[in-house]
């Protein structure tokens, strides 16, 4: 099973895309080897589900950070390491052994560089595997974080035809009979074990990368609970990729599931809700999010409505993509799995009134389902005012403060309903009547 959300919820909160400026993926995107990027990738796309494996890879992120680890190996050498095991080797030693000859031999005669590749590939894993002893050396306790993974790579490195390899002087002409004796093992006898030191590395650099942003932007690790607790509480959060964003506290359990959020046109409802969603997707890859202190029970998927458009192609209008949108949302809902589903300015693609209606009743319809939590943003305040009943709805505005006949937006959160109403004031500054008489 897998954590739910489709194209458009991905698109709408910009989560994926590595040469993306901009992204939530860019953001983290700080790996410096190939096979760490393959981690991150891997991460980004299977969020877990399980909050004791969440908070085990939380835990790893903050030893890392605590710990404040620099990746010191070289990415050339280990490159030249992962070509090199993965060029393959005959599983006969004798086989080998002609092989290599052969190819040296060809190496003073002609310009064959094969025999050069291979003495490289050989010294770059003595280079790797000592940077690696090195790295391990350094690390501090992990207080039982690391001690399983750690104690593992250390066996590895333990084995007498390890310390053997480490023992030879790379800048000194190797003997063919050993290049090839070595060949042989790294290539065929340890080759499960070199894969793993090579997946170690790889996870060191995710680790330290991830960690060091979470350091640069001042973020923080979540806790996750049970999917039972049917809750997500978080403090100042904010957008994490916004240098300047507001941070804001947002409390949704079981006994207030909806928050219904009101507010002028650019008062910051629809960063909020973006902010939400990525701390929500970001806490369940274990990653660090923008907030000060988050806890959330485990979900199952998230939907979004946004930044829905036309769809030409299919023939829907604004108004019909919004209508098939929510009936995706509604499905989702009733097949009784725990989502978070957001709605910015539903049905703003029809008429003032049949967006009042549809507005309250999908709302309503909504709130009953209180193993999922919602967060549904209208500019018409009027129901809001109807919806004023329903003891699980907790309403809430971003304000807008008017200096002089100038808005200012505070993005803020703040408990009630907006009474703000500055359209036509905000008409009347930009001088479109003046231009039109």
């Amino acid at each position: 099973m897998s954590f739910i959300i489709d194209k458009q919820t991905l698109e709408e909160l910009n989560l994926l895309g590595k040469f993306r400026h901009g992204t939530v993926y860019h953001l983290f995107n700080k790996v410096k080897t190939r096979g760490g990027e393959k981690i991150l990738d891997e991460m980004f796309h299977h969020p877990l589900l399980k909050e004791n494996e969440i908070n085990r890879r939380t835990a790893v992120f903050r030893y890392f950070q605590n710990a404040r680890l620099e990746f010191s190996f070289d990415v050339v050498q280990i490159n030249l390491m992962r070509e090199y095991l993965d060029s393959g080797s005959s599983s006969n030693m004798l086989t080998v052994w002609a092989d290599m000859l052969v190819k040296k031999v060809l190496s003073t005669l002609t310009r064959d560089d094969r025999f050069k590749k291979v003495v490289l590939g050989f010294q770059a894993t003595i280079v790797t595997l000592k940077r690696c002893t090195l790295f391990l050396q350094s690390m501090p306790s992990s207080h039982g974080v690391l001690d399983g993974r750690i104690k593992t790579v250390r066996h590895i490195l333990a084995n007498k035809h390890i310390e053997n390899l480490l023992n030879i002087d790379i800048y000194k002409d190797l003997p063919l009979n050993t290049i090839a004796h070595f060949d042989y093992l790294l290539k065929n006898t340890l080759f499960k074990e070199m894969k793993e030191i090579m997946q170690f590395i790889y996870e060191l650099d995710v680790n330290i990368a991830v960690a060091n942003v979470a350091e640069a932007h001042g973020f923080t690790y979540a806790s996750a609970w049970p999917a039972e607790r049917n809750m997500f509480i978080a403090e100042d959060l904010r957008h994490p990729c916004l240098s300047a964003a507001v941070g804001n506290t947002i409390q949704l359990t079981e006994a207030q599931n909806v928050i219904f959020l009101t507010g002028a046109n650019m008062a910051g409802k629809s960063t909020l809700m973006k902010s939400i969603g990525i701390g929500l997707y970001l806490a369940h890859m274990g990653f660090p999010v923008a907030a000060s202190q988050m806890d959330f029970s485990v979900r199952e998927g998230m939907y979004t409505s946004i930044n829905v458009a036309d769809n030409i192609g299919l023939g829907y209008s604004h108004f019909y993509a919004e209508v098939v949108r929510v009936k995706q949302a509604a499905e989702a809902a009733a097949s009784g799995k725990r989502l978070l589903l957001m709605f910015d300015e539903l049905f703003k693609g029809t008429n003032v009134k049949d967006a009042y209606d549809g507005t309250l009743a999908v709302s309503e319809a909504f709130a009953e389902y209180i193993d999922c939590v919602f967060v549904i943003s209208t500019h018409i305040i009027e129901v809001g005012e109807a919806l004023a009943g329903n003891e699980n709805i907790q309403f809430t505005f971003m304000p807008t403060v008017m200096e002089g006949h100038r808005p200012r937006y505070t993005y803020k959160l703040q408990q009630g309903i907006t009474e703000d109403r500055q359209g036509m004031m905000i008409i009347r500054n930009e001088g479109i009547l003046e231009l039109l008489q």
